[in-house]
C-alpha cells in the first residue's frame, strides 16, 4: 500500500530541510542573543530523525557515570538498588551555530523533548526509574550535547554472601542502546573508569554500610541473531562496613562463648553446673533469635555466619552432655557405693590421668587395706575373765555399800554395742573411701572432656578467623 501525498510532501519536505541544514548552519539576527527561534525549530520539527547528515555513520554516544549512593542490597531476591548521576554527550549534527554572529553565544539549554536522544538503557534494569527527571540538555555551538540526569538504578545482581559480614560484591552495569544497533548508534566511556571510580568514591566513602572498592569496565559487542549492538559493561566492586554486624553479633557471641567455657572451673561436686548451662543455652537461643533480623537470608546459600552461630549452638550442647555424664559419675555411681572397676583405675585413674597430667591424693591411687569385720578380740560373748584379787574384810564392805560390781550381762550389752558402733564406723570409712574414688574418676573425666572442648573450639576459632581473614583481605 503506497504512501498518502500528505505523507510524501511531509517525508520530502524534511529531506530538503535537512539538506538546507547540512548546508548552512543556524541563523542568528542582529541584536538578538543565539539562534533565531525559526531556525531552531526547524532542528525541533527533526526530532524523530537520528541527527546526522550521513545516515550511514553512526552518532556516538559517550557515557560516564557517578556512583553516588548504595540505596539497598535485597540478597533474597537478588536485586541492587544504587543511585548514580549519568551523563550522556552524542553529536547533533544540526544545531550548528557561528558564536561570532549570535553574539558570542556558545551553550544553549534546550529541552530534551524536542531533540532526538539516543535510547540508551542498563540492560540488567529490572524495576521503574522513579527518580526524578531533568528535563533540559546543553548544547554547544559545536553541537555537541550534554544530558545530566539522575537515575535510580534498581538491577539484578548474582549476591554471593557466604562470607558475610565480610563480603565483597561485584555487580554488573551494561549500558547500550535498546533499539539501535552497531551500524546506528555506539557507545564508549566518557572518562577513564579510573576517573569514574575517583568522583564515586568521594561521595560514597561517607555513606551507609558500603564502601566502594573499585569500579572497572569494558567496551563489547552484543549479538543476537544477525544484528549486534555495543554496549560497554561496568563491574562495580563493593565491599560491606562489617563494624555493626561485629558488633552486634560476633562479639556477643564470642562473649557467651568464654562464658562457657569458664564454666567448666565450677566444682561439679558442689554446684549444679547443668542448671547454669541450660540458662546459658537459653539465653544463646534468645539472642538468635533476636539478632535474626539483622542476618541476611537467600535462597543460595547460608552465611558462613549463620554456619557459626549454629556451630556455637551445637558446642554449647555438648558441653551440657558432658556435665551430664561428669554429673552421673559422680552421684550416681558413687551414692551406689559400688567399687571402682579395675579397668577404669587402670585406663582412667592412671593413663588418661598421666596423659593429661592430673595428679590425685596418694591414698586414692593406693587404697588402705580396711577390715570389713571388727575386732572383738577385746569383747567376748562369754563371761569376763576377771582376776582374782584378795580383799580385805574392809575394801568388801566399802565395796558393798558403793555402787557394786557391773554384771555379766551389762558388759556383755556394752561390748555389742561397741562392736556396732565400730562396725558402722568402718561402713562409713568405706563409703566416704569410694566417693573419693569415684570422684576423682569424674575429675579424671572432667579434665579429659574439658580439654577435647578446647581443642575443638580453639580449631574451629581458627579455621573461622583465617578464612575470614582471606576475604578481608581481598
Amino acid at each position: 500500500m503506497g504512501l498518502s501525498p500528505q505523507s510524501l510532501s511531509l517525508i520530502s519536505g524534511l529531506i530538503l530541510m535537512s539538506v538546507s541544514l547540512c548546508c548552512s548552519r543556524l541563523s542568528c539576527k542582529e541584536g538578538h542573543s543565539g539562534p533565531t527561534y525559526e531556525s531552531m525549530q526547524a532542528v525541533f520539527d527533526l526530532q524523530p530523525f537520528r541527527p546526522a547528515v550521513n545516515l550511514s555513520n553512526p552518532t556516538i554516544a559517550n557515557i560516564s557515570f557517578t556512583l553516588y549512593a548504595v540505596l539497598g542490597v535485597n540478597e533474597k531476591t537478588q536485586i541492587l538498588t544504587t543511585f548514580l548521576w549519568l551523563r550522556l554527550y552524542w553529536h547533533h549534527e544540526f544545531l550548528v551555530w557561528d558564536p561570532d554572529e549570535c553574539d558570542g553565544v556558545t551553550k544553549l539549554s534546550l529541552p530534551v523533548k524536542e531533540l532526538w536522544s539516543p535510547d540508551i538503557i542498563v540492560y540488567e534494569f529490572v524495576d521503574d526509574d522513579v527518580s526524578q527527571a531533568c528535563p533540559y540538555v546543553y548544547v554547544n555551538h559545536t553541537g555537541h550535547i550534554r544530558w545530566d540526569r539522575m537515575l535510580r538504578l534498581v538491577s539484578a545482581c548474582n549476591l554471593k554472601i557466604f562470607s558475610f559480614p565480610f563480603d565483597v560484591q561485584n555487580c554488573t552495569f551494561k549500558f547500550g542502546s535498546y533499539m539501535h544497533t552497531i551500524k546506528d548508534v555506539r557507545v564508549s566511556p566518557a572518562l577513564t573508569f579510573k576517573e569514574m571510580s575517583e568522583n564515586s568514591k568521594r561521595y560514597l566513602e561517607a555513606s551507609g554500610e558500603w564502601e566502594l572498592v573499585d569500579i572497572l569496565g569494558e567496551t563489547s559487542i552484543l549479538k543476537f541473531g544477525v544484528d549486534e549492538w555495543d554496549i560497554i559493561t561496568f563491574w562495580v566492586v563493593i565491599k560491606r562496613r562489617p563494624v555493626l554486624y561485629v558488633v552486634n553479633l560476633l562479639i556477643p557471641s564470642s562473649f557467651l562463648m568464654l562464658i562457657d567455657i569458664l564454666s567448666f572451673y565450677l566444682p561439679p561436686h558442689s554446684v549444679d553446673r547443668a542448671s547454669f548451662k541450660m540458662t546459658l543455652i537459653l539465653g544463646y537461643t534468645v539472642f538468635l533469635l533476636i539478632m535474626n533480623d539483622l542476618l541476611p537470608s537467600t535462597a543460595n546459600g547460608t552465611p558462613l555466619i549463620g554456619i557459626y552461630f549454629s556451630v556455637c549452638l551445637a558446642l554449647m550442647v555438648i558441653s551440657l552432655l558432658e556435665t551430664v555424664i561428669i554429673t552421673n559419675v559422680l552421684h550416681n555411681n558413687s551414692m551406689k557405693y559400688q567399687e571402682v572397676p579395675n579397668w577404669v583405675r587402670v585406663v582412667i585413674l592412671k593413663h588418661i590421668a598421666n596423659l593429661i597430667c592430673y595428679r590425685w591424693p596418694e591414698e586414692v591411687r593406693r587404697p588402705s587395706p580396711r577390715t570389713d569385720k571388727p575386732d572383738s578380740s577385746n569383747c567376748s560373748t562369754g563371761p569376763p575373765i576377771i582376776p582374782s584379787v584378795s580383799q580385805t574384810p574392809g575394801q568388801q564392805q566399802h565395796n558393798n555399800g558403793g555402787l557394786g560390781t557391773t554384771s555379766v550381762p551389762e558388759l556383755q550389752q556394752i561390748c555389742l554395742y561397741l562392736g556396732d558402733l565400730r562396725a558402722h564406723l568402718t561402713s562409713l570409712q568405706k563409703e566416704n573411701e569410694l566417693q573419693d574414688q569415684w570422684c576423682h574418676v569424674g575429675y579424671v573425666l572432667d579434665f579429659l572432656l574439658f580439654r577435647i572442648y578446647l581443642l575443638l573450639i580453639s580449631c574451629y576459632a581458627l579455621v573461622i578467623i583465617s578464612m575470614w581473614c582471606v576475604w578481608i583481605s581481598q
